[in-house]
């Protein structure tokens, strides 16, 4: 159903429950002998008008005009204003409703004195409809204002994201392409090769920037990409092991969240001169991806554990912005580097 149209249906039942008030609490509705005669019916009609036109007054008048300024002493004013008009108007159709009534009882009527009473059953009618109008506009404008804030951090945390994403992305090309131009120094025959891998790479930072997130498999395949590239320059001294587990298919993740990660291993964690390993390991299950990493701690690279580079700093920031509940686990063991990440799916 259309909102406007529902929004209205939602306003005729609640005017209609509101209007049916009377005739379920008033004993004078209840009596065998009532009559419904004319003046009754005028006087429970303007009523019911005064009531609803009371109710839109509020709501798109006074509270946006004095409400909302905060001119508490003109919106007092007029709410009870409207509430003393609401109070005399059964007043008026006294006489008109004396005169429908049997002459006996009309005199037992006129001989009692009249009195004004404001508060008195149909004014609770009155305090229903303010209490509802000025509820149901005080919480729409919190929830505006909530939701401009909301907005307003989403769209400082983009900003933020996206100023990552281009600290991140050239940090990573920088690297890559050091990796090249020391396999063109020594005239490499893969030189070649590893050029078209660097634009199939930056094919993929670049057509995938725009996302937040993207298909866990495009990155898995980025991974390789980068592994092959980096392949290149290692001797075999450097064992590098890649596994990936579980249904990967439909599962998603923020854009190049995990390659500073893997990044990091292959700067730190390699080595031409002894034995080092990269274990990589991406297992995914109904509800979250799992991601771990380990590598050698070589003795000329012990640095790690001062600094971690632009790469990480980034990638932690990201986490905390995109994945808020993220378990996030760094360690060292038998000289070995780990990082265990977990991700909702």
């Amino acid at each position: 159903m259309n909102r406007k149209y529902l929004t209205i249906t939602i306003h005729v039942a609640a005017w209609g429950c509101i209007f049916l008030l009377p005739f379920v609490f008033s004993p004078r509705f209840r009596e065998p002998n009532f009559d419904l005669t004319n003046p009754w019916l005028a006087m429970f009609t303007t009523l019911n008008i005064f009531l609803l036109a009371f109710y839109y007054f509020n709501s798109l008048v006074l509270i946006p005009k004095l409400l909302a300024n905060k001119k508490w002493l003109l919106y007092s004013l007029a709410v009870i204003g409207c509430f003393v008009a609401y109070t005399l108007l059964p007043r008026l159709f006294e006489e008109a409703i004396r005169a429908e009534m049997p002459e006996r009882v009309a005199k037992r009527m006129a001989r009692r004195k009249p009195s004004y009473n404001p508060f008195n059953g149909s004014s609770a009618l009155f305090f229903l409809v303010f209490t509802i109008s000025t509820s149901i506009k005080v919480i729409q404008r919190w929830f505006q204002a909530e939701q401009i804030q909301k907005e307003t951090e989403n769209e400082k945390l983009n900003t933020e994201l996206s100023f990552l994403k281009t600290q991140m992305n050239p940090h990573f090309l920088f690297n890559t392409l050091n990796n090249i131009y020391s396999m063109a120094l020594v005239k490499s025959d893969e030189t070649a090769g590893a050029v078209m891998k660097l634009s199939s790479i930056m094919r993929y930072v670049l057509n995938e920037t725009k996302n937040d997130k993207v298909a866990l498999e495009k990155e898995i395949n980025f991974i390789e990409d980068y592994i092959t590239l980096q392949r290149v320059r290692l001797t075999d001294k450097v064992h590098i092991q890649f596994d990936v587990e579980g249904n990967i298919e439909g599962a998603r993740i923020a854009h190049l969240l995990l390659i500073p990660f893997v990044e990091n291993a292959f700067k730190y964690g390699v080595s031409t001169k002894e034995a080092s390993d990269i274990i990589i390991r991406i297992t995914v299950d109904e509800k979250e991806i799992h991601f771990y990493i380990s590598n050698s701690i070589v003795a000329a690279q012990s640095s790690i554990n001062g600094s971690t580079g632009i790469g990480l700093k980034n990638t932690k920031r990201r986490l905390d912005l995109m994945y808020p509940e993220h378990l996030l686990k760094v360690s060292k063991e038998d000289k070995k580097f780990i990082v265990e990440l977990s991700l909702h799916k």
